[in-house]
């Protein structure tokens, strides 16, 4: 073992200590980062605006501060993005992490002196609780990669702007300098097929341990390893053991991964996002990921089903309930108050607070008042493919409302790699899962309001040429689910 290896495993302990003691006081953690995040962002404007000098509990807090998404919030980004200090929060930030918004085009979320270690911390906890657990340490000798955005940033007056992977790339610690890969060079080239080549070429003869990035990303570059070495990752890296991994579901890539790989390797699972990072993996064995409590964000809590109706109620984490979805509202040290970020989630523990990823709130089927949600075609296309040696590429679902004969139905575009020998056999496990799922969708076909799931198949690499077509290759970018109109779909047909 390494002096590396060791001093590792020796602060993997600490960590899990120090998270044991915070994970297992959730509301009391909860209280004390409301108050501080109040108490810090009274003198900003918004803490003007919005009487932050009258709240001293949440339901004043609920009293003054309503829910926004992005929109709701822009006026004071754009007085920040501007230069102007104290708005959204003490001073300026540090950085404007730039991402794409459906509606509202280019989005600037702040990242201040006292959000951005909480992104480098529990990066790094994740590992070192998987460490803790497990006992694995010797990963840490190898090299690692991780397949993000370029770090050159924009600068102007005084603020710096990127993608938050490209500013994180920044933040690697030196004890990690030696073994990250690929190098600044590579990393900074723009076209994401370039990009790629340029780092199977640098990795290829490297002792690879640790790969991290969006799953259909690391696809890509696993197939042109495998196309390069005409042999299995695992066999071009002997050593590669840890699959770090967030932004969508692992579920419907696992089989590919494992095939491309040769063998089942470990993968922790990260929920980050520019708002903030909010949950990693923090053991083997258990479902879902545990939700940082303690990491300068406030969390509500909207039932989905709820969440577009008058005056929906909010809930904190003392009165969430297992297998609910909820669509999540943050407040930060960052500035964002009472802020929809777009994604719902569902509990799966209690003690401590663990989630899984459930969807988008924008992104959905209600064509016929169904409310089909991500979570529920990534569990059917799962348990279709259960038994099979059916592999899936990529896919995405829409609702055909107006077909040329018969009754309208959910269409499912599927790349697949290997193809079920009868596609309207599979189709109809995918509908029995979806049915077995979701009442109102199993009304709609019992009902015949709607027929059973249609399966396209797209072509080869038809996903990543749609996802270039929309200067969406690569990076942080990924492709919907599902969606409630045709745009997709009709890009795809």
């Amino acid at each position: 073992m390494s002096l590396k290896s060791f001093a590792a495993k020796l602060f993997a302990q600490k960590v899990f200590n120090d998270t044991q003691k915070w994970a297992n006081n959730p509301v009391e953690t909860q209280q004390k980062v409301f108050a501080n995040l109040i108490a810090d962002a009274k003198d900003t404007a918004f803490g003007r605006d919005h009487n932050f000098d009258n709240i001293t509990t949440y339901s004043d807090f609920r009293t003054h501060v309503p829910v926004r998404d992005y929109e709701g919030l822009k006026p004071y980004v754009e007085r920040v993005v501007k230069g102007e200090a104290d708005v959204l929060w003490k001073g300026k930030p540090i950085y404007f992490a730039k991402t794409s918004g459906t509606t509202s085009g280019a989005k600037y979320i702040p990242l201040t002196k006292e959000s951005m270690p909480y992104h480098i911390e529990a990066a790094r906890n994740a590992i070192l609780l998987y460490i803790n657990e497990t006992g694995k340490s010797d990963f840490v000798d190898g090299k690692m990669i991780f397949l993000q955005g370029s770090p050159i940033l924009e600068e102007k007056d005084g603020l710096k702007f990127g993608r938050l992977s490209g500013i994180v790339a920044h933040y690697v610690p030196g004890y990690l300098q030696r073994n990250r890969m690929p190098s600044w060079e590579t990393n900074v080239i723009e076209d994401w097929e370039t990009k790629v080549d340029a780092i199977v070429e640098e990795t290829f003869t490297e002792d690879m341990s640790v790969i991290s990035g969006i799953p259909s990303w690391v696809q890509m570059y696993f197939e042109r390893l495998e196309q390069k070495g005409n042999k299995k990752v695992g066999d071009i890296f002997k050593n590669f053991s840890l699959f770090i991994y967030g932004g969508v579901n692992y579920e419907p890539y696992r089989a590919k991964f494992e095939n491309l790989i040769g063998r089942k390797v470990d993968s922790i699972e990260l929920f980050p996002a520019s708002e903030g990072f909010f949950a990693y993996q923090d053991t083997q064995s258990e479902k879902g990921m545990l939700l940082l409590l303690n990491a300068g964000i406030f969390y509500e809590f909207i039932k989905s089903d709820e969440y577009f109706t008058d005056n929906p109620k909010r809930y904190t984490i003392g009165e969430v309930e297992l297998g609910v979805n909820y669509v999540l509202i943050i407040s930060t040290n960052a500035g964002l108050w009472g802020y929809n970020i777009g994604d719902t989630i569902a509990f799966t523990s209690l003690q401590p607070y663990r989630v899984i990823v459930t969807g988008r709130i924008k992104h959905f089927i209600s064509a016929f008042g169904e409310h089909v949600i991500g979570k529920e075609v990534e569990t059917a296309l799962k348990e279709a493919m259960q038994g099979t040696d059916v592999r899936v590429n990529e896919f995405t679902v829409a609702p055909q409302i107006t077909p040329d004969a018969g009754l309208p139905y959910h269409e499912w575009f599927i790349e697949f790699e290997n193809e079920p020998q009868d596609i309207d056999a599979f189709a109809l496990k995918i509908d029995a899962a979806m049915r077995e799922q979701n009442v109102y969708y199993d009304d709609l076909i019992s009902g015949n309001i709607l027929r059973t799931v249609v399966i396209t198949k797209v072509s080869k690499n038809g996903f990543q040429e749609y996802m270039k077509s929309i200067g969406k290759l690569g990076g942080q970018n990924k492709l919907p689910r599902l969606s409630d109109d045709r745009k997709i779909a009709d890009a795809l047909s």
